[in-house]
């Protein structure tokens, strides 16, 4: 257990007591998981959710690696045989790594510098002499120090040597990097100006050839902008404070006099700012404000994610699932309700082909051999079109048609998952049928993918890639176990984020499964290979069994908990088949019966909910959309035009909209609500439905201005003569649209 100081820290960091953080942290070193301790240790954590206990784990682990550099900077210092009493006590008492550092500085093992250079020369005491600033007879004593053997011609290279010194005895002071420290903090301005000659290679970054704002103020995706104009070799950037404001600083603490010698600490400390202070901590800045921009990013992306990963699924149904296309044809493939796949084919309703008498017929016959209940369009390359296709087609039966987000599809159909699933079918029957899942069960679908080349992020690529993958690594898992995984039907892929599972047991209950038919109870589960008392205790609540044996098999029931719920019938004079599912039994039981050492009101109250309806989907209710019907490209818009859309992407300047065209419209922050909106992620999610105003078309380059605010009377949607009209932007959007409708992320 880590020491009682940092336990009070982050109690106090995430205001909880630390008896939660205590018996939160002896969990996770028992090897639970944060789904499991949310979820069925709620009388130990104090009922902390999900992200207070990874936050506990995460800053735990900062607080290990801050341990380690400590251990490190001491062993060190003592090697050098420097550490004294005074200066061990000093790093023991260091809360922060950039506390740390700065004690460690002077410590620290350097090349050669100009300071070593001239304390080579023995240039020292004269420094030393300087820095007291007592005297006007500055070439008298430095001419103590001339010496042909060491190279000290003149005065002035004696004194050059010491304001070197001094220099560097400045920019070491731990105090006034601290000082320093909160000038950049307050005060920091970020600028940008274009590289000579790159003007037209760097268009995209128009808007920063000539920028500055203070850094404090600088939102996070316009940061990563720049940087990324930085990197590319478009634009320089520097971050920094007024340089006499900076200087200022410095001189207050280390000027004394007003003398010769004062002066030349006056030059060194000029000269220490901008050799050394400046560009140090510029590039502590640099990283403080990108790791600032990371976690924003990352909140961003990790928020969409969640949304779509828990978007509504239709459910179990027969699905027929199509890939469009014109050249190439669509593809269709056909699934049961359990999403194997029945059949497949290729039809050609549109251009050059224009096949669409033998395209309706495949259709037809298609839905009515395999009880077709629902067909899934993708959304890309004639979609709109063969949407129109299908919903002309007079079926026997009520089929419901519905366009599906397919992004990523593509990427899974190349995959090594998808090629071991389908081995037998090319990629173009691979992707039909991820388009099909998707309608099925967007989550159990979507977790085949590297949810980075889902599209719902901002800059995803420009982020610290380990701290973006375990941040989207902790949504999935969240999600999985939220929803909670049918053992008998679930892909590896699926059953590898289920807690304490992993890839190796994922692949063994599929093979246990395939080996020996389907789980009949859960206590079952544990005859699988290499799966462990522990494991098990981790995975079993958030595992179901539909129809098996015990019916608080298919519940989030705990299988520790069920001798408990058999007490329930049991006082109730009943069973356990009886009492499941009964909204009356809330009125029955009286929970505090039944509180004890182990289990409290919190896991009580759980269990009755589960009891009332057992295995329940946290996801919404699946609910029809359809765009409309008199737009199809983007040449079809008219600025004013009422549309319904989809949310597609939400950022911190906006959110992107499908309305059917192939290209997603921006609504910016300044469009989303008639009342001012500090974050887009708390107006509107992605996936969500929405009614937009058309404000701007421009059709060259392909970009579409929406709004979502009320104040304008929507026009009329029939056609009119073509206004390419683009509004002008408000004041400080145009740079957050340029960089994100440029391929959308990047």
């Amino acid at each position: 257990m880590m020491e009682h100081k940092y336990i009070q820290q982050i109690a106090t960091d995430l205001n909880i007591r630390t008896t939660q953080v205590t018996a939160t942290l002896e969990l996770l070193e028992a090897g639970g998981t944060v789904p499991f301790i949310a979820r069925y240790r709620k009388e130990k954590t104090g009922e902390l959710d999900e992200v207070q206990i990874a936050s506990i784990r995460d800053l735990s682990a900062a607080f290990e690696e801050l341990e380690k550099r400590r251990a490190y900077i001491l062993k060190s210092i003592k090697e050098q045989e420097k550490l004294t009493p005074e200066l061990e006590k000093k790093i023991n008492a260091a809360t922060t790594l950039t506390e740390l550092e700065d004690i460690y500085l002077p410590y620290k093992p350097k090349r050669k510098t100009k300071a070593t250079v001239a304390k080579d020369k023995g240039l020292e005491p004269l420094a030393k002499w300087l820095f007291e600033q007592s005297s006007n007879n500055v070439d008298t004593e430095a001419e103590k120090f001339l010496s042909e053997e060491k190279e000290v011609k003149s005065t002035e290279e004696a004194l050059q040597g010491a304001r070197d010194i001094i220099a560097e005895w400045v920019s070491e002071d731990a105090e006034a990097r601290q000082k320093l420290r909160n000038v950049f903090e307050k005060s920091a301005i970020v600028k940008t100006k274009v590289l000579k000659g790159k003007e037209t290679e760097g268009e995209k970054y128009k808007d920063y050839f000539e920028w500055e704002e203070p850094l404090a103020k600088t939102p996070s995706h316009r940061l990563l902008a720049m940087r990324r104009g930085e990197k590319e070799m478009i634009l320089s950037m520097d971050i920094s404070p007024e340089k006499e404001v900076a200087i200022e600083r410095l001189e207050r603490q280390f000027v004394k006099g007003n003398n010769a010698a004062a002066q030349q600490v006056q030059t060194a400390i000029e000269d220490s700012y901008k050799r050394l202070l400046k560009p140090s901590l510029e590039t502590e800045f640099r990283l403080t404000s990108k790791k600032k921009a990371d976690l924003d990013a990352i909140r961003v992306f990790t928020d969409n994610l969640r949304e779509l990963l828990l978007a509504s699924p239709l459910g179990q149904k027969a699905i027929l699932a199509l890939d469009p296309g014109f050249r190439t044809g669509c593809k269709v493939v056909c699934l049961n309700q359990q999403g194997k796949l029945l059949h497949n084919a290729a039809i050609y309703p549109h251009e050059p082909q224009r096949q669409t008498a033998a395209a309706e017929a495949t259709i037809k016959q298609l839905v009515s051999e395999y009880q077709i209940e629902a067909i899934a369009i993708g959304n890309g390359t004639a979609s709109r079109e063969t949407e129109a296709f299908v919903n002309k087609i007079k079926f026997d039966r009520p089929v419901q048609v519905v366009m599906v987000n397919e992004s990523g599809a593509s990427i899974y159909s190349a995959s090594e998952i998808a090629r071991d699933e389908f081995p037998d079918h090319d990629i173009t029957v691979r992707g039909a049928v991820s388009i099909g899942r998707r309608l099925a069960d967007p989550l159990a679908e979507l977790v085949k993918l590297d949810p980075k080349s889902i599209g719902v992020g901002q800059y995803q690529h420009d982020v610290d890639q380990t701290a973006l993958k375990n941040a989207l690594d902790d949504v999935v898992m969240s999600c999985v176990n939220a929803v909670g995984v049918d053992v008998n039907t679930a892909s590896k892929q699926l059953l590898t984020y289920v807690s304490g599972l992993g890839p190796t047991l994922a692949e063994n209950i599929v093979n246990y499964r395939n080996e020996n038919g389907p789980f009949q109870t859960r206590k079952e589960i544990l005859k699988v290979p290499r799966m462990g008392e522990k494991v098990f205790e981790q995975a079993a609540g958030f595992l179901r069994i539909r129809d098996g044996k015990n019916p608080l098999d298919a519940s989030a029931v705990h299988p520790e908990r069920y001798k408990l719920v058999e007490q329930m019938a049991k006082d109730l004079q009943s069973d356990l088949k009886t009492i499941i599912g009964k909204s009356d039994i809330k009125s029955k039981i009286d929970l505090k019966k039944y509180v004890n050492d182990e289990v409290g009101l919190p896991t009580l109250q759980d269990i009755l909910e589960e009891l009332v309806k057992p295995g329940r989907d946290p996801r919404k209710e699946f609910e029809a959309f359809t765009f409309d019907d008199s737009v199809h490209e983007i040449s079809d818009l008219r600025e004013g035009m009422t549309l319904p859309g989809i949310i597609t992407n939400v950022t911190n300047f906006g959110a992107f909209v499908d309305i059917g065209v192939h290209q997603d419209g921006l609504v910016h922050i300044s469009e989303i609500s008639n009342t001012f909106v500090k974050d887009p992620n708390e107006v509107v999610k992605v996936s969500q439905k929405v009614q937009v105003r058309v404000t701007g078309v421009d059709v060259a380059r392909k970009r579409i201005s929406l709004s979502m605010k009320d104040e304008q009377p929507a026009r009329t949607n029939k056609p009119e003569r073509q206004k390419n009209i683009v509004k002008e932007e408000p004041q400080g959007s145009m740079q957050d649209k340029l960089a994100a409708l440029k391929g959308k992320w990047g």
